[in-house]
């Protein structure tokens, strides 16, 4: 049987010995065997094992990996999103009240929370293909990355006040983890997970009028 490999080191004083300057010799001595009994060799940390950025990652899904899955954590929720204005101030500088059909138009992207653009799809292809066979899998629902709505409407504003639309979005959501598996090992693993969270428009939205009496700077800016 072989003898395990030993560390060799100075051998400990017989006895302690008896005077104070002996003792002080004796203790240096035993704190340097201790220091040196207590270094371990730690390897260096290698720069491709670091842990790459959630979008790094995601840039490589169907490209170096075998398998690149979106799994969701739980059912999908709509909810309605920020409401905003849509076209131009339309003031009426008459004395009569005023009612016009204006047109507008106003396109709503999906987001998500790896901070990824979904519409420009140069360089992650795979990662918006994926998803969007995930959630046609998973809900028969079909997943939009982007929609323009254009639409005309009715605007009625009286005399000496200023009206404008806005518009409230339709939005999804839906949540969960990407799954990587790698052809090969890429930064020291091929099983890779991300959490991923993504919200985009349903195609409908809530239309609403606004109007306020102008403000002198607006009456002499407009009228």
């Amino acid at each position: 049987m072989t003898d395990e490999p030993r560390t060799a080191c100075a051998p400990l004083p017989a006895s302690r010995p008896r005077t104070a300057r002996g003792r002080a010799r004796w203790a240096g001595a035993m704190a340097v065997l201790i220091a040196a009994a207590t270094l371990v060799a730690v390897p260096p940390a290698r720069a491709d094992d670091a842990r790459p950025s959630d979008a790094e990652l995601l840039a490589k899904c169907d490209n170096g990996t075998k398998k690149c899955v979106f799994h969701p954590s739980g059912p999908m929720t709509e909810f309605r999103g920020p409401r905003s204005q849509v076209g131009s101030d339309y003031p009426n500088c008459t004395s009569v009240p005023q009612r016009s059909s204006r047109s507008w138009s106003e396109t709503t992207e999906s987001s998500n929370s790896v901070g990824l653009s979904m519409t420009v799809t140069v360089g992650y292809e795979g990662l918006v293909n994926s998803f969007s066979t995930s959630i046609t899998t998973s809900f028969e629902h079909t997943w939009r990355n982007a929609h323009t709505e254009t639409s005309s409407t009715f605007v009625e504003v009286r005399p000496g006040e200023v009206g404008w639309l806005t518009r409230a979005p339709d939005m999804q959501k839906v949540s969960g983890t990407y799954e990587l598996i790698f052809e090969d090992r890429f930064h020291g693993h091929r099983y890779w997970y991300v959490p991923f969270e993504a919200e985009g428009p349903v195609g409908t939205s809530s239309m609403a009028q606004r109007t306020r009496p102008m403000t002198e700077e607006e009456k002499a800016a407009w009228c």
